[in-house]
């Protein structure tokens, strides 16, 4: 047997050695990442540009001359306005969202029971971060927990009228509670019908899969204002004489509906989006319709669509304005409605209302976009092996 010489095999692996000095510090990541064509060079100066142009202002208007207390009108507004500030003055008047502070976050939901809020806030918040930690255990508890038994006990706790609970009628709810609580039922209603009704647009039984289709083309053919109107307006004309439904209930069914025509076509790019092969093999095991979804096809085919799922949910959440065309005040309404108020009638007040309320959207809805990041990156398995 021939014999080789193996001496220029390496023994051991090589040591980790820093990188080349050229390839480190602010100047590298800069030439990698601001620098590194024409096109990257030209972009970065006009970016800088406009930095330039809006952020200093910005931070002068909303800091530096804001003003941060006050009573009413006088402290955001000119001497020639009727008001304490210097003529020629631009500033954010904190001063009003501090003064209406409580009834953007619960409307005229009534003082003396406004710890029920706190304690529902609390609740939901206790059994959300739970779920949405993927190291804690008992998934299937919390989910119940939190899809099942927290809207009983929220709607007893909100709405009263049982166990000793004063009622609070929901013509009194708005504000940023109104804005969650449409955005909760929407979240948590869309996505399951969402997906039954991409599985029924996918069918072969020829009614299901006609039904499925006429609904989801007819509610992504109007856009949610008229969804609301119909809820609102229109269906109680069909209706028995005498029958009522809560508006906010209505509400409720029109967002959740109209969020699940557009979370049905996300969940069915991401089941077109399978291979074949998914679906031979499962039916080579043997597995039934339902467990061949539920174990092989929806969690491949959902993981795929995250940043879609996520895009409709942060476009249901900003959508719940809308109810403000159908008397109901959400954040944003409650905001509006007290531009009408004379004693901070001033020409900051729209601007900083608007301001405010745009921040507590941009808080939630980039709040959903990160974590939506965050499960893509723990989800991604492919580079595995």
């Amino acid at each position: 047997m021939q014999e080789h010489d193996l001496s220029f095999v390496r023994a051991e692996m090589a040591a980790v050695e820093p990188p080349p000095t050229a390839d480190r510090g602010l100047v590298s990541w800069m030439r990698r990442n601001l620098f590194a064509s024409a096109t990257d060079t030209i972009f970065t100066i006009i970016g800088i540009a406009l930095v330039v142009m809006i952020v200093p202002p910005l931070i002068q208007w909303a800091f530096i001359n804001a003003q941060w207390t006050g009573t009413d009108r006088t402290a955001c507004a000119t001497v020639a306005q009727g008001g304490n500030q210097p003529d020629g003055w631009s500033g954010a008047c904190w001063a009003f969202v501090d003064a209406k502070f409580q009834q953007f976050m619960f409307g005229r939901y009534p003082v003396d029971e406004r710890w029920r809020v706190y304690l529902t806030a609390f609740l939901f918040v206790i059994l959300l971060v739970p779920m949405l930690a993927p190291r804690v255990p008992r998934k299937g508890l919390n989910a119940i927990l939190l899809f099942i038994v927290f809207p009983i006990v929220a709607y007893f706790l909100l709405v009263g009228g049982a166990f000793g609970l004063v009622r609070v009628a929901t013509p009194l709810w708005g504000g940023l509670m109104v804005t969650l609580v449409l955005a909760y039922v929407g979240i948590t209603v869309s996505l399951p019908l969402g997906v039954l009704l991409a599985l029924g647009r996918r069918s072969h039984m020829p009614v299901v899969k006609l039904v499925c289709v006429v609904f989801i083309e007819t509610i992504r053919g109007i856009p949610l204002i008229t969804v609301l109107f119909m809820a609102s307006v229109m269906l109680p004309l069909f209706l028995p004489p005498g029958t009522s439904f809560d508006k906010l209930l209505r509400a409720l069914i029109g967002v959740a509906l109209f969020a699940s025509a557009y979370m049905a076509e996300v969940i069915r790019g991401g089941l077109q989006a399978i291979p074949k092969g998914q679906y031979e093999g499962a039916d080579a095991l043997g597995l039934s319709y339902w467990k061949k979804m539920n174990l092989v096809v929806l969690p491949q085919a959902i993981k795929l669509v995250i940043p879609g799922i996520v895009n409709t949910f942060i476009g249901l959440f900003k959508d719940t304005s809308l109810v403000y065309i159908i008397g109901m005040f959400d954040l944003l309404g409650s905001v509006r409605q007290n531009f009408s108020d004379a004693n901070w009638a001033s020409p900051q007040t729209p601007i900083t209302g608007l301001v405010f309320a745009g921040f507590v959207f941009w808080l939630f809805c980039f709040g959903m976009s990160r974590y939506s990041i965050f499960m893509e990156r723990r989800l991604d398995t492919g580079h595995k092996r």
